[in-house]
């Protein structure tokens, strides 16, 4: 009898709980992936980060090869689609126990629930394991067993249950001493492996190697200055490590260990760079918590409720300039061109043009999560609905509805050389660097940059009036 490793977005061999379990058995491996990619255009993700996906699945295909354990590579048109192809190849390879990661998505999770059903009545074991959380949704609760709404609680309640949680990492499992290559001839001709030929992406490697290297790196050179510079766009000081956690490439577990390794050991209370870096990651579980407990996050539903009552805008060619990059606000600008050109934001500019859209043009919300869900190669349900809903004052631990950033100001201090505008917006570069963050009306003219679409002051205070007519709702109504 054979076991299964069905592989979703925990494309790596190190630290890959489910995997490393499968391999300490006696029987031999196979691996499975699922080419989705109705399913994926479904979610909304972009062929930029599709291609990107398929890409890391040939990468691990040779890394399990030299582990004995071949990966079949399948398409299938959506969730259900794979679901069928899975129980036949259940049947045709003869096996006798599932492992997986456990995905927190809602359409995810229903497919989790109805596959583990049919292998127990199977009599197939299944091996669940979670590895995108240091502690799984549901084990960090209030006082009264509920979910934690609010950030900083949530921390103080996380940090000593995950001290006495985290261990070492799993390193890569030891190579098995059979392969199940030769089962793969009894795949019939309709499941014949999926041929992809993936193009490859200059600024993102999806080489797992790679990916240690770039951590190693951050942790040794960057790290302890990341508080000090980690909001300033023009310099090299954050990890941009998401896009391999996005998919799968590392594991949370492997950053927050490296990062107490540096830290003396500590989670907290130490070094205050590596402090705040650690405290990011723990942003990322607290978002990943929050998907389970309030699985209409997964409906593109507001948390608060109330703020669902909000007139939106529709104003369709100002959302088509906000895309583009030509509001006239040049950090907006600069930030929605980076986004395009390299499929990755710079974490305060990702509040910076979210809160532009939200709040100076009162467009919905979830129109500027999809177009980041679609553009981004970290694309990740839990923290890009997170952090749209922090920006627009719609979520858990939002930023008050008052608190609207103004953009010029924010480019004059987290930019202020305009560097990184000259760079992204090269007709500005000529300007002096005081006039980039808001070049006056000739010089607009004279190098083709267009004028504000609104202005600061009326769109900030059409925002407060919005959010001010509405009335609150009691949890629970």
């Amino acid at each position: 009898m054979n076991r299964l490793m069905w592989f979703r977005s925990d494309l790596r061999v190190r630290d890959n709980p489910a995997l490393w379990h499968a391999c300490q058995q006696s029987q031999p491996v196979i691996g499975l992936y699922f080419i989705c990619e109705q399913q994926w255009q479904k979610h909304g993700l972009g062929p930029r980060r599709i291609n990107l996906m398929k890409a890391r699945a040939q990468e691990l295909k040779k890394q399990l090869a030299e582990l004995n354990i071949p990966l079949i590579i399948l398409a299938a048109d959506d969730f259900t689609h794979s679901t069928d192809i899975l129980k036949a190849l259940i049947s045709d390879l003869s096996i006798a126990a599932v492992n997986f990661n456990i995905e927190y998505e809602i359409n995810e999770r229903q497919r989790d629930y109805h596959v583990s059903r049919w292998l127990r009545e199977q009599q197939i074991e299944v091996n669940k394991f979670h590895d995108q959380c240091l502690l799984p949704p549901g084990d960090v609760r209030t006082k009264t067993d509920q979910p934690f709404r609010v950030f900083s609680p949530f921390k103080r309640a996380w940090l000593p249950k995950a001290d006495d949680a985290i261990s070492a990492p799993f390193g890569t499992p030891t190579a098995l001493p059979q392969s199940a290559q030769a089962l793969l001839r009894l795949l019939p001709a309709d499941r014949e492996p999926y041929q992809h030929t993936a193009q490859s992406d200059n600024l993102w490697s999806v080489d797992e190697n790679n990916a240690h290297d770039k951590l190693e790196r951050f942790i040794d050179e960057q790290i302890k200055a990341y508080k000090t510079l980690r909001d300033l766009p023009d310099t090299d000081a954050t990890s941009r490590l998401s896009f391999e956690l996005a998919l799968g490439i590392l594991s949370p577990r492997q950053c927050f260990y490296a990062a107490m390794q540096k830290n003396h050991g500590l989670l907290a209370g130490g070094n205050q760079g590596i402090d705040c870096w650690i405290s990011e990651l723990i942003w990322r579980e607290f978002y990943r918590h929050l998907l389970v407990a309030y699985p209409e996050l997964c409906k593109h539903r507001a948390f608060k409720p109330e703020t669902e009552q909000l007139q939106w805008r529709q104003a369709d060619e100002d959302f088509a300039a906000w895309c583009e990059g030509r509001t006239g606000y040049p950090i907006v600008d600069a930030a929605m061109k980076q986004l395009l050109e390299q499929g990755w934001m710079h974490n305060r500019l990702r509040m910076i043009t979210a809160m532009f859209l939200t709040k100076h043009l009162l467009i919905d919300w979830r129109r500027g999560e999809a177009f980041f869900n679609y553009w981004l190669v970290d694309a990740d349900l839990a923290s890009n609905n997170g952090g749209w809903q922090w920006s627009a004052s719609t979520g858990a631990d939002g930023a008050p509805y008052f608190r609207i950033f103004n953009p010029t100001s924010q480019s004059e201090k987290f930019d202020a050389d305009g560097r990184f505008i000259a760079r992204m917006l090269p007709e500005l570069a000529a300007l002096p660097a005081p006039s980039r963050h808001n070049p006056d009306a000739f010089s607009r003219q004279q190098v083709g940059y267009p004028q504000p679409i609104v202005d600061h002051k009326a769109g900030r205070e059409r925002a407060l009036a919005a959010f001010k007519n509405l009335t609150p709702i009691e949890e629970g109504e």
